[in-house]
């Protein structure tokens, strides 16, 4: 986490977060990390961005694969998918998988140096 202090949101990476109504564990993670998440360094360097999902919502990034269930959160950079957190198991989860997926997003900003 402290290695991403430093960083700005110059990159344009987003933790983009799909979602439907009604989605009980969309709800939970609203409650559980939620508004916790923009005050973290992961969200500093990827401001979450919560969409429906729909077909015109996954036509806005470069996606791997398309999504089918929620939440899914996809971390993107410039548009295009970096990785995936598919489903939602509780904050401990979440915070681990995302702090694999930053590592990945600081591998691609060392590859582009």
């Amino acid at each position: 986490m402290l290695a991403w202090a430093g960083m700005t949101n110059g990159l344009a990476a987003e933790l983009v977060m799909y979602e439907r109504p009604g989605c009980p564990w969309c709800v939970r993670w609203h409650k559980e990390v939620g508004s916790i998440y923009p005050k973290t360094p992961e969200g500093a360097r990827a401001p979450l961005k919560a969409v429906m999902l729909d077909r015109q919502s996954q036509s806005a990034y470069r996606l791997k694969e398309p999504v089918f269930y929620t939440p899914t959160f996809v971390l993107v950079e410039k548009g295009e998918e970096i990785g995936r957190i598919t489903g939602y198991m509780g904050d401990d989860a979440f915070w681990s998988l995302m702090k694999m997926l930053a590592g990945k997003l600081d591998s691609e900003d060392q590859a582009g140096k």
